[in-house]
């Protein structure tokens, strides 16, 4: 009895925790669109936000907001809430938006032949940007085809109107938004489900940027033409469109584009690369920096190799012992006058700047740590390049310049004397009869 208990309890928890990445229902925008002619005789489209809810359920559930447009998503094969597993619903934004085939009528394969359907797209996005869903959603009629582009005769939808629908096809991307350094391999995840087997699928990758765009990967499953590289086959049989970039350069940034089409339908989603190198920090002194009192010393810390503009450079000065404080250290204190050099282009397209000013030496500064601290983009913590500045007495360089000079006259003149002493000797010694 207590077994059967302890199993109970555990049947119930693991229940509960499954549930919890269960969503019922979300709140979403619905984009409807009007289409008319204006007074010229031209096609014009009005877009009307309307509220709406995605819920999750079998055909015949009541609305969870009767007041709002429901759009019922019923059992498939697909199960649109796999692909947002542990998140949450206030994590989510959706967005419904009514779908053209621009007059293309074609039977999906998993309904009745005579069936002709409406269709309508919903995007869902981590507010975080961690991943975009986009999927389709089929609403069965009973209507023919209209024999023209659908918009011109799309049905009006009621404030609290109920549609039943199911998930045909899914596409997602787990990486909306890249960041890559030069030089390091990239994968641009790009997953698709379809709500039956064998379809006629066409993959397809395009890189664009500032009107400039390019195929990159291409693949019909019908024909089993491919172009270009960077998705393996085998991932892609079973949904896995992701792109491998294996070498990335500066030319590398810009939107990737990956495309899922099987007719009538057809959907894109945009993965944003965007490059970061982070700068090379460097110091033209060393860790410790001796000078005489009164003499000047120009100091550059350079920024190299980084990307994009700009960066950030802050002087500072400060104790040393005071630095390693917790608790009522003194601030460091920003220097002023500092100077920026121009930007310079790397062959690489990186950027290099320098940021420098002239050290008076000052006894009162003796002993100071001066930092150079450079903030960019691409760091989560500012690079740091410190050195410590020595100031020298000059009187005691005059002390130790004299006695040095001494030291030497010393020597040389004791060396003179020597000579002339051997000198001496050897004339003694030839004076001396044989």
């Amino acid at each position: 009895m207590c077994l059967m208990l302890k199993i109970l309890v555990y049947l119930y928890l693991y229940t509960g925790v499954l549930c919890t990445h269960q969503i019922p229902w979300l709140p979403c925008r619905f984009s409807d669109e009007r289409v008319f002619l204006n007074e010229e005789g031209h096609t014009e489209t009005q877009h009307i936000h309307r509220d709406a809810m995605l819920q999750f359920g079998q055909t015949g559930d009541a609305p969870v907001n009767p007041d709002a447009i429901t759009f019922l998503l019923t059992g498939s094969k697909l199960d649109l809430r796999r692909y947002v597993e542990a998140v949450n619903a206030d994590q989510l934004v959706c967005d419904i938006r009514r779908y053209s085939t621009e007059g293309l009528f074609i039977r999906w394969p998993v309904q009745a032949p005579q069936d002709y359907n409406h269709w309508f797209s919903c995007t869902l996005r981590h507010s975080e940007g961690l991943f975009t869903v986009t999927t389709f959603l089929r609403h069965p009629s009973d209507q023919h085809p209209p024999g023209e582009q659908d918009y011109r005769s799309w049905p009006a939808i009621r404030d609290k109107e109920t549609l039943t629908t199911t998930v045909a096809m899914v596409i997602k991307t787990q990486s909306p938004a890249v960041k890559a350094g030069l030089g390091s391999q990239m994968k641009l995840h790009c997953q698709f489900g379809i709500d039956h087997r064998g379809p006629n699928v066409t993959v397809e990758w395009h890189w664009q940027q500032r009107g400039e765009r390019k195929k990159l990967f291409g693949h019909t499953s019908r024909s089993g033409k491919t172009e270009g590289t960077g998705v393996g086959l085998k991932a892609l049989a079973g949904g896995d469109a992701s792109y491998t970039l294996p070498f990335t350069k500066m030319s590398s940034e810009g939107t990737y584009i990956c495309s899922v089409a099987v007719n009538p339908l057809s959907v894109s989603l945009d993965i944003n690369l965007h490059i970061e190198e982070p700068p090379r920090v460097s110091l033209n002194v060393g860790p410790i920096l001796s000078l005489q009192e009164g003499e000047s010393q120009k100091v550059v810390c350079e920024a190299q190799g980084y990307y994009p503009l700009d960066v950030e450079f802050v002087w500072s000065k400060q104790d040393p012992a005071a630095s390693g404080q917790r608790v009522g250290a003194p601030l460091p204190e920003n220097l002023e006058n500092i100077l920026l050099s121009s930007h310079k282009h790397n062959r690489d397209k990186t950027y290099m700047v320098s940021a420098f000013f002239y050290l008076q030496a000052s006894l009162r500064d003796s002993g100071r740590q001066f930092t150079c601290s450079v903030s960019h983009q691409s760091l989560r913590m500012p690079i740091r390049k410190s050195f410590i500045l020595n100031i020298e007495d000059p009187v005691s360089w005059m002390f130790y310049l004299t006695g040095g000079f001494t030291v030497v006259a010393l020597l040389a003149f004791l060396f003179v004397m020597l000579r002339y002493l051997y000198s001496a000797r050897q004339r003694s010694v030839r004076r001396k009869p044989f």
